[in-house]
């Protein structure tokens, strides 16, 4: 069983947890008061309480960073393996294309005509 005080801390840390969640989306204004709040719920320092959101804030944006990363990975190896092409190629295969074509227009417009007898 908590000792007497720790109950308290313990729901401290978890709203901590969860609010750290909810940290990307706050601006600094509302950090500051959600720091505020829980610093007079919890009996922590006001600096304690932001620096910990501040943290939070920062490992869960380098987490979904990495997630956001691997996902696009495993989603270009999909893509490759179905045959698929990027956007990027496919915009670097059509300007090859039109450049071909202008080529070959050029050659065409230097070509002189030519009869062809029967």
């Amino acid at each position: 069983m908590d000792e007497p005080g720790r109950g308290s801390e313990r729901d401290v840390l978890e709203r901590l947890v969860l609010a750290g969640f909810g940290a990307l989306a706050l601006s600094a204004e509302r950090l500051d008061r959600l720091a505020d709040e829980l610093a007079d719920i919890g009996g922590v320092r006001r600096d304690e309480a932001r620096a910990a959101l501040d943290e939070l804030a920062s490992r869960w944006r380098g987490d979904t960073t990495r997630l956001t990363e691997t996902a696009g990975r495993s989603l270009e190896r999909l893509f490759r393996d179905l045959g698929l092409v990027t956007r990027e190629e496919y915009e670097d295969l059509e300007l090859r294309v039109a450049q071909l074509e202008h080529r070959l227009r050029l050659v065409e417009e230097t070509q002189p005509t030519r009869i062809v007898e029967p």
